[in-house]
Protein backbone atom coordinates (compact mmCIF):
# COMPACT_ATOMS: atom_id res chain seq x y z
CA UNK A 1 0.00 0.00 0.00
CA UNK A 2 0.80 3.32 -0.89
CA UNK A 3 0.78 6.50 1.58
CA UNK A 4 -2.59 8.75 0.88
CA UNK A 5 -1.91 11.69 -1.65
CA UNK A 6 -5.55 13.08 -1.12
CA UNK A 7 -8.70 13.18 1.16
CA UNK A 8 -10.49 9.84 1.68
CA UNK A 9 -13.42 9.19 2.99
CA UNK A 10 -13.94 6.08 5.40
CA UNK A 11 -16.89 4.46 7.44
CA UNK A 12 -16.64 4.66 10.78
CA UNK A 13 -18.61 3.14 13.64
CA UNK A 14 -20.20 5.55 16.22
CA UNK A 15 -20.08 5.14 19.87
CA UNK A 16 -19.46 1.15 21.47
CA UNK A 17 -21.82 -0.82 19.56
CA UNK A 18 -21.02 -4.28 17.40
CA UNK A 19 -23.75 -6.53 15.18
CA UNK A 20 -23.22 -10.16 15.11
CA UNK A 21 -24.86 -12.98 13.43
CA UNK A 22 -27.03 -15.30 15.58
CA UNK A 23 -26.19 -18.80 15.62
CA UNK A 24 -29.36 -21.28 14.60
CA UNK A 25 -32.37 -21.79 16.38
CA UNK A 26 -31.63 -19.57 19.37
CA UNK A 27 -32.87 -16.36 20.95
CA UNK A 28 -30.86 -13.63 22.43
CA UNK A 29 -32.73 -11.85 25.40
CA UNK A 30 -32.09 -8.07 26.02
CA UNK A 31 -29.39 -7.41 28.53
CA UNK A 32 -27.96 -11.01 28.16
CA UNK A 33 -24.37 -11.23 27.98
CA UNK A 34 -23.30 -12.19 24.63
CA UNK A 35 -20.68 -14.87 23.54
CA UNK A 36 -18.83 -16.53 20.42
CA UNK A 37 -19.01 -19.58 19.58
CA UNK A 38 -16.38 -21.82 17.45
CA UNK A 39 -18.27 -21.24 14.35
CA UNK A 40 -18.02 -17.24 14.85
CA UNK A 41 -21.87 -16.98 15.62
CA UNK A 42 -23.38 -15.46 18.51
CA UNK A 43 -25.34 -16.67 21.18
CA UNK A 44 -26.81 -16.32 25.13
CA UNK A 45 -22.83 -16.91 25.81
CA UNK A 46 -21.34 -20.19 27.31
CA UNK A 47 -18.75 -20.31 29.85
CA UNK A 48 -15.51 -20.45 27.91
CA UNK A 49 -16.98 -18.12 25.07
CA UNK A 50 -15.16 -15.03 23.96
CA UNK A 51 -17.16 -12.19 25.31
CA UNK A 52 -18.68 -10.01 22.69
CA UNK A 53 -20.56 -7.40 24.87
CA UNK A 54 -24.27 -7.43 26.58
CA UNK A 55 -27.22 -7.48 23.91
CA UNK A 56 -29.55 -4.46 23.46
CA UNK A 57 -32.31 -6.20 22.57
CA UNK A 58 -33.66 -9.34 21.89
CA UNK A 59 -32.95 -11.21 19.16
CA UNK A 60 -35.21 -14.05 17.66
CA UNK A 61 -32.99 -16.18 15.77
CA UNK A 62 -35.61 -19.51 17.02
CA UNK A 63 -36.90 -20.26 13.24
CA UNK A 64 -33.64 -19.00 11.66
CA UNK A 65 -30.95 -20.35 9.91
CA UNK A 66 -27.25 -19.23 11.31
CA UNK A 67 -26.80 -15.35 10.62
CA UNK A 68 -30.08 -14.99 9.59
CA UNK A 69 -30.42 -12.03 12.07
CA UNK A 70 -28.17 -9.85 13.80
CA UNK A 71 -27.98 -8.88 17.32
CA UNK A 72 -27.01 -5.63 18.15
CA UNK A 73 -24.68 -5.49 21.89
CA UNK A 74 -23.00 -2.96 23.96
CA UNK A 75 -19.07 -4.24 23.36
CA UNK A 76 -18.35 -1.23 26.04
CA UNK A 77 -19.38 0.34 29.28
CA UNK A 78 -20.56 -0.07 32.72
CA UNK A 79 -23.17 -2.03 33.96
CA UNK A 80 -24.98 -3.03 37.32
CA UNK A 81 -24.81 -6.89 38.20
CA UNK A 82 -25.54 -9.23 40.20
CA UNK A 83 -22.69 -11.50 41.40
CA UNK A 84 -22.53 -13.92 43.50
CA UNK A 85 -20.58 -13.99 46.90
CA UNK A 86 -19.04 -10.58 46.09
CA UNK A 87 -18.49 -8.58 48.98
CA UNK A 88 -17.18 -5.27 49.34
CA UNK A 89 -13.76 -6.29 49.48
CA UNK A 90 -14.00 -6.81 45.83
CA UNK A 91 -13.66 -3.13 45.35
CA UNK A 92 -10.42 -3.51 44.39
CA UNK A 93 -10.59 -4.05 40.59
CA UNK A 94 -11.48 -7.86 41.03
CA UNK A 95 -11.94 -9.66 37.19
CA UNK A 96 -16.10 -10.33 36.80
CA UNK A 97 -16.60 -14.12 34.74
CA UNK A 98 -19.72 -14.83 33.59
CA UNK A 99 -21.01 -18.94 33.36
CA UNK A 100 -23.63 -18.21 31.13
CA UNK A 101 -25.75 -15.21 29.52
CA UNK A 102 -26.99 -13.99 33.58
CA UNK A 103 -24.98 -15.35 36.12
CA UNK A 104 -21.91 -13.47 37.36
CA UNK A 105 -18.92 -14.50 39.31
CA UNK A 106 -15.53 -13.52 40.63
CA UNK A 107 -14.22 -17.18 40.11
CA UNK A 108 -12.68 -17.94 36.80
CA UNK A 109 -12.80 -21.79 36.28
CA UNK A 110 -13.72 -22.33 32.75
CA UNK A 111 -16.04 -18.91 32.94
CA UNK A 112 -15.66 -16.31 30.60
CA UNK A 113 -13.77 -13.26 31.66
CA UNK A 114 -16.07 -10.27 31.01
CA UNK A 115 -15.33 -7.16 32.98
CA UNK A 116 -13.83 -5.92 36.29
CA UNK A 117 -15.85 -4.56 39.29
CA UNK A 118 -15.77 -0.77 39.14
CA UNK A 119 -17.92 -0.14 42.15
CA UNK A 120 -19.34 -2.20 44.85
CA UNK A 121 -22.71 -1.11 45.27
CA UNK A 122 -24.13 -3.84 48.42
CA UNK A 123 -23.39 -7.15 48.97
CA UNK A 124 -24.00 -9.36 45.91
CA UNK A 125 -24.46 -6.10 43.36
CA UNK A 126 -21.90 -4.26 41.66
CA UNK A 127 -21.19 -1.92 38.77
CA UNK A 128 -18.70 -3.99 36.01
CA UNK A 129 -16.77 -2.48 33.80
CA UNK A 130 -16.80 -4.18 30.76
CA UNK A 131 -15.18 -3.91 27.47
CA UNK A 132 -15.20 -7.37 24.83
CA UNK A 133 -11.77 -6.60 23.32
CA UNK A 134 -9.95 -6.01 26.75
CA UNK A 135 -12.08 -9.38 27.71
CA UNK A 136 -10.55 -11.21 25.11
CA UNK A 137 -7.64 -10.25 26.59
CA UNK A 138 -8.70 -11.96 30.05
CA UNK A 139 -8.05 -10.70 33.39
CA UNK A 140 -4.33 -9.22 32.66
CA UNK A 141 -6.00 -6.52 30.25
CA UNK A 142 -8.27 -5.22 33.21
CA UNK A 143 -5.05 -5.17 35.56
CA UNK A 144 -3.01 -3.13 33.20
CA UNK A 145 -5.94 -0.64 32.57
CA UNK A 146 -6.63 0.03 35.46
CA UNK A 147 -2.74 0.56 36.46
CA UNK A 148 -2.90 3.59 33.86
Amino acid sequence: MTTLAADTSRAYQLGDHEEYPVIATDIIYQGAAVGENAAGYARPLVAGDRFLGFALEAADNAAGSAGTILVRVRSRGRVVLAISALAITANDRAPVYASDDNTFTLTRSTNSCIGAVSRWVATGTAVVEFDAFAATLHESAYALRNEV
